[in-house]
């Protein structure tokens, strides 16, 4: 009977983080294929001024997803939501989104941008063929970490999907994409 008390308190608190992340976004419900093509490039410098050796990185990828824009809100839940396109040998060959739900001690909201690069052929054939990626379910992404100045490309990755998480004041370590799920979308 308890239950049925909190219920309605949890679906308002489901609601305000769900409008809060749409509302905090500049684009309601999404981008427009023409925004994306201005901000997938500047995301793309901002990697490669922020990674050493950041362009040489993902010019031998087989491929890589750049979010621009990945909008995080959390009132004890929380939710993510960003759009950004895969890139293979340079040109975008599809769009994608990026979703994700937690629950847990948090709050506020956040702005960060997502480079997921597929350093293998086969990595990268399984993503594209799946319906929905999710972390952690389909495939797992390394996140990537490494010293101060250290070129990128000196570092030998175990995993065949490496992520990189960053925010206008730079890299953020220590962070997990851990049940995010990645699905294609029509721009």
């Amino acid at each position: 009977m308890e239950c049925l008390k909190v219920f309605p308190k949890m679906a308002l608190i489901l609601f305000s983080v769900g409008m809060l992340v749409f509302a905090y976004t500049d684009y309601g419900l999404g981008a427009s294929r023409t925004e994306l093509s201005i901000e997938i490039p500047a995301t793309i410098q901002v990697f490669k001024r922020e990674v050493k050796g950041g362009g040489k990185f993902l010019s031998r990828a087989a491929g890589y997803l750049i979010f621009p824009n990945v909008y995080k809100a959390g009132f004890w839940f929380g939710g993510e939501y960003g759009e950004g396109a895969l890139l293979v040998h340079d040109k975008i060959v599809d769009y994608y989104n990026i979703m994700g739900a937690s629950f847990g001690l948090q709050l506020g909201i956040q702005r960060k941008s997502i480079v997921v690069v597929f350093l293998t052929k086969s990595a990268l054939r399984d993503f594209r063929r799946s319906n929905g990626w999710k972390v952690g379910a389909d495939g797992s992404v390394a996140i990537a970490k490494w010293g101060v100045g250290e070129d990128i490309n000196n570092i030998d990755f175990k995993d065949p999907v490496v992520g990189f998480v960053f925010d206008n004041q730079g890299l953020m370590f220590n962070l997990t994409l851990e049940g995010a799920k990645f699905t294609k979308i029509k721009r």
